[in-house]
């Protein structure tokens, strides 16, 4: 029997047609006894019980506990079928019940069922239910009433030809933690005529649809579907149908819940014919496929609570994107009016450009969209019609440039008060940022609108780190080697120093503005120069420091840096002059992690050499009491060697040779402090004025020049304590603090210790 041939029957002809089979049940009966169970009588039975059909009525109860049955009516009665029985098809009406306990159904070749509820209702529990030729549960009514069937099924596969399960009005169908599956090429999972089903933790597979919504009649020509974190397949048609017929529409209410799935074999996971109406509601559940709707149907789609759908929509009246929804085009569209409320429209992805029409606009909401920058190939929303609201427009960054200064449309309206933002502002192309601009009803990316994109700020500031990166290695020679006094410059020593510092810099007009925290240690050794006064100290050193470095929303990067060293201490203990100077060598490892406008990463690595120097000199005045008082001056010097690279998204960033110049001067104050052990101790003060002088260093992103320097002012403020432990082991330990114009060091720390062999 094929899918239609039962229902292009009038309703009058379906129930002369229902009680039929019970005849021709009992006339296929001849080789089998016929076991009439009548006036209100229990029977029980179990394995071993003889074959034979059954005629069940006047509320009358057939129990078995695991034995083997033939077809069975069951007419005003009651029939319980527990573990381990098998059975035929079954036929149940005027107010039955039939409960199914692990039990097996197989309906006969000949019967069209293998369940049939006519105004009577049934349990079905970790069973199974088949029919090879037919459908495997018919729940439905007598046409002159409104009582219906309901089937609550648990744990269990019901299996059908041409249909797993059918409702007509009045009736339900409940499914919960089971299959259902039609198997014939043109079967139907679920047939809804005028009926409901609600299915949960369930699985509902067709042949050609999943599901199948039809009009029972004029008057009842309305199907309710409940998905519950449940699937719906139609191996080669639509997920789900709503499908009118000769006599009219239908009109089918939709809920798609909680992690629920459609899966159309042609792509389509809602079709609507024959001047239908749907109502479908998808929430916290991800689809994926098209709306198609014939002309002279009406679709209404709600996507709430983070849902997703991903698939075409045509000719659907109306789509709502509420609760942090998403719609995602996989070609051009349509839709009559799109209500935004807090959800997004995410037009394809990467050279993939297309249009929306929509009849009206209105809500609040994100659309997703790509611009190809050198071909003016864009995404277009059309609205053909009034639009309203307040949106924004997620346009995709690109680090390739605009090639032309022609605005790009990426909106189009006929009217409203609509008004459209890019989100951030602005959208990354290339070395700059671009805004948006409208212009009648219109909005166009304004060429003429930029500013410096976040791919720009954070090359700029990666090749602004080195100068920090090596004074923070470096610093001055009391917090290098702490208090090298202690041993007079006439030991050899060998010292270690770990320290910790944290800059701000705040770039200038083109941005490069980056916070970085260092971390880092240094091993020296040294030894006295016995030539001359007897007073120079040399020797060598090696280290690595690791930053961390926070581009200021435009991304993140990280600089390891290797480095040798050589230095040259002089110290004359009678009029406590000093000279201290340093040359230091090294390899920078560095790496960025790009921001763009749309929240997109871009990654790219370099490596590059760099120099850097430091002279410092200065004086040691011991006053009374054990006071001390040393003024200093120092000059550092950083040289980077200039490198060129690219990040994954196209931009070309080149830094010329860098340089920075710092001249500081500046006084300790201090007390050195007998201890009682034989031991030094040495707390101070720090202050001094520090000068970049450079204001010059040079990058060039994508053929475009920025200028990069830190040039400014600063006041440096520290505190620390050096000791002499033993005569052999001297400790110290400083804390530091920087305020200027474009540099704030907001901490600075350094231990160390050094051994006098």
């Amino acid at each position: 029997m094929t899918n239609d041939s039962f229902f292009k029957k009038h309703p009058l002809a379906l129930a002369i047609q229902i009680p039929a089979f019970g005849f021709l049940m009992l006339g296929a009966s001849v080789a089998h006894a016929t076991i009439n169970l009548v006036g209100g009588e229990t029977r029980t039975i179990a394995p071993g019980y003889h074959k034979d059909s059954w005629f069940i009525k006047e509320k009358s109860h057939l129990i078995s506990n695991g034995a083997t049955l033939l077809q069975s009516q069951l007419v005003g009665s009651r029939m319980t079928l527990n573990e381990g029985t098998k059975a035929q098809d079954i036929q149940a009406s005027a107010g039955s019940k039939v409960t199914l306990n692990g039990t097996t159904v197989e309906a006969r070749n000949a019967s069209a069922f293998a369940i049939h509820l006519t105004n009577s209702d049934a349990d079905i529990t970790n069973s199974s239910v088949t029919s090879k030729n037919g459908v495997g549960i018919s729940a439905g009514r007598n046409f002159l009433t409104s009582d219906g069937s309901t089937v609550n099924v648990f744990g269990s596969t019901i299996t059908g030809s041409s249909m797993g399960a059918i409702a007509t009005a009045f009736s339900q169908l409940n499914f919960f933690d089971s299959d259902v599956t039609a198997t014939s090429e043109s079967g139907i999972g679920i047939r809804l005529v005028g009926g409901d089903a609600t299915a949960i933790g369930s699985r509902i597979v067709g042949g050609e649809n999943g599901v199948r919504l039809q009009a029972e009649s004029v008057d009842l020509n309305s199907s309710t579907l409940v998905l519950d974190n449940s699937s719906v397949e139609g191996k080669t048609g639509a997920a789900l149908v709503v499908a009118g017929r000769a006599s009219g529409g239908a009109i089918a209410d939709i809920q798609v819940l909680n992690g629920s799935t459609l899966t159309g074999g042609n792509g389509n996971i809602l079709e609507l014919t024959g001047g239908s109406f749907a109502n479908m509601n998808v929430d916290g559940s991800t689809l994926f496929g098209d709306v198609v709707v014939e002309e002279g149907s009406t679709a209404k789609l709600q996507l709430n609570n983070g849902s997703w759908l991903t698939g075409q929509l045509k000719n659907v009246a109306e789509l709502s994107v509420n609760n942090a929804s998403h719609w995602a085009l996989v070609g051009d569209s349509e839709v009559g009016d799109l209500k935004m409320a807090g959800g997004s429209v995410h037009f394809g992805g990467p050279n993939e450009f297309y249009r929306l029409d929509v009849d009206s606009l209105s809500g609040d909401g994100t659309f997703v969209m790509h611009t190809d920058f050198g071909s003016g190939q864009t995404d277009l929303l059309a609205v053909n019609g009034i639009a309203e609201g307040n949106h924004s427009l997620l346009l995709a960054a690109t680090g390739s440039e605009l090639a032309t200064a022609e605005p790009i449309r990426v909106v189009s309206t006929e009217g409203g008060d609509a008004q459209f933002a890019l989100v951030g502002g602005t959208v990354d192309a290339g070395a700059y940022s671009y805004g948006l601009k409208q212009e009648d009803t219109d909005w166009y990316l304004d060429p003429n609108r930029r500013g410096t994109s976040n791919s720009t700020k954070a090359v700029m500031a990666l090749f602004n780190t080195s100068p920090t990166v090596l004074y923070g290695e470096m610093t001055l020679l009391r917090t290098r080697m702490g208090e090298l006094r202690f041993s007079q410059g006439n030991n050899e020593g060998f010292w270690m120093r770990g320290y910790g510092n944290k800059y701000e810099v705040s770039g200038n007009q083109d941005g490069g503005g980056y916070t970085q925290n260092q971390r880092g240690f240094t091993l020296g050794i040294d030894t006295p120069l016995y030539g001359g006064d007897g007073q120079w100290v040399a020797g060598v050193m090696a280290g690595h420091s690791t930053s961390d470095i926070d581009l200021n929303r435009s991304g993140g990067g990280t600089v390891d840096s290797y480095y040798v060293g050589g230095y040259a201490t002089w110290l004359d203990d009678e009029s406590g002059l000093y000279f201290d100077g340093v040359v230091k060598l090294n390899r920078l490892h560095n790496e960025v992690n790009v921001s763009m406008s749309d929240g997109k990463k871009a990654k790219g690595n370099y490596t590059q050499n760099a120099v850097g120097a430091s002279v410092e000199v200065g004086r040691h005045i011991k006053l009374d009491d054990g006071y001390f008082v040393e003024p200093y001056g120092q000059l550092n010097a950083a040289i980077t060697q200039a490198q060129s690279y690219d990040l994954d998204n196209g931009l070309h960033a080149k830094g010329d040779r860098s340089a920075s110049v710092v001249g500081k001067a500046g006084v300790t104050v201090g007390k050195s402090i007998q201890l009682d052990s034989g031991g030094v101790l040495q707390p101070y003060l720090r202050t001094a004025l520090a000068h970049e002088f450079n204001h010059n260093n040079k990058v060039t992103v994508n053929g475009e020049r920025f200028n990069n320097d830190v040039f400014g002012s600063r006041i440096e403020m520290a505190g620390g304590v050096a000791m002499s432990v033993t005569q052999n082991v001297k400790l110290h330990a400083d804390l530091e603090h920087t305020r200027g114009k474009t540099v704030d060091q907001p901490w600075g720390v350094n231990f160390g210790v050094r051994y006098d062999f």
